[in-house]
């Protein structure tokens, strides 16, 4: 069966059905994914080659890590099979046939499911349950991004460094009362740990490692930043254009993640998102719930990537 790329393909490089995919159709998409990925890069790149830190940017390339080179590298996803080029100058699609868990067979180059979940068939299972529970949840939107505060909450006394090399929007007296004023709901392990000694009692949750698949929901802005990490634990079984909606998010939820935070971001061109106002908690929720919108549906693409696997 020969398998044709859906329209949206030379623009997002996507691949929606099983089946042989020919060389015409999926090298523009290749294409197209690497100059989409370059793109969605080029600001974090431009500050890396000029040897300057990105307090915004960097975050999404040491804490996950992301590499540009992982990020521009197109898959199909699992199901789908490569047509080797035969004209002479085409790019070797026997080349893929070296790179993990990829196989060649019959002139088509695919991935294969067996070896892959061999080795990643845990990480699977364990995103397939994350993902899933996390998806069974409402969201909660009373956080108001509070976690940023409560990881420099009275750091001085702590003895702690600062995590950005940026000052403080309030100060740090004006940062804690803002912490002490407002009710902390963090239910993000990952962020919880970089709570200061000072803040931690004050959060309404003691999240863990062990319950975060009993306390991840869908209006939390760094779950949904996650699955970016998903998508890189998952590596060639995730289609191309799921991997870059991924980053993209990833990217647009730090920038507010930010700008809701007490660090000046001005020098980013970047405004704040003032939660400790009335007007900047109703713009924190606008955003959050914007962003778990595109989660939603991210989330439950992943998802169909996980049970392809499985099945």
């Amino acid at each position: 069966m020969t398998t044709t790329l859906p329209e949206a393909t030379a623009r997002r490089a996507r691949v929606a059905a099983p089946g042989i995919v020919q060389p015409e159709e999926w090298l523009p998409a290749e294409a197209a994914h690497a100059s989409r990925a370059d793109a969605l890069t080029a600001v974090w790149r431009a500050s890396r080659a000029a040897g300057r830190a990105h307090a915004i940017e960097d975050f999404l390339f040491t804490y996950y890590p992301t590499r540009p080179a992982q990020l521009g590298r197109w898959h199909p996803g699992p199901g789908i099979a490569l047509a080797v080029p035969d004209a002479a100058g085409e790019p070797p699609a026997g080349e893929r046939a070296s790179w993990r868990w990829y196989r060649e067979a019959e002139g088509t180059v695919t991935l294969d499911v067996a070896a892959f979940l061999a080795d990643r068939g845990d990480t699977v299972r364990h995103v397939r349950s994350l993902l899933g529970a996390t998806a069974s949840r409402p969201g909660t939107f009373g956080c108001f991004g509070l976690h940023e505060w409560a990881m420099v909450y009275r750091d001085k006394e702590s003895g702690r460094d600062q995590r950005h090399p940026l000052p403080l929007r309030l100060g740090h007296a004006g940062t804690d009362a803002v912490v002490e004023s407002h009710p902390v709901r963090c239910s993000h392990f990952d962020a919880f740990r970089f709570f200061t000694p000072q803040a931690t009692g004050l959060n309404q949750l003691q999240p863990t490692r062990e319950t975060q698949v009993a306390l991840e929901q869908p209006g939390c802005l760094h779950a949904n930043m996650d699955l970016l990490k998903w998508c890189l634990k998952l590596g060639p079984a995730v289609p191309g254009d799921l991997l870059l909606d991924a980053f993209e998010l990833a990217r647009d939820i730090r920038y507010t993640d930010m700008a809701a935070s007490p660090y000046d971001v001005s020098p980013y061109g970047v405004e704040a998102v003032a939660i400790e106002t009335t007007e900047g908690k109703a713009e924190y929720v606008r955003r959050q719930r914007g962003f778990a919108a595109r989660a939603g549906d991210l989330r439950e693409r992943l998802l169909t990537v996980c049970e392809s696997l499985l099945r």
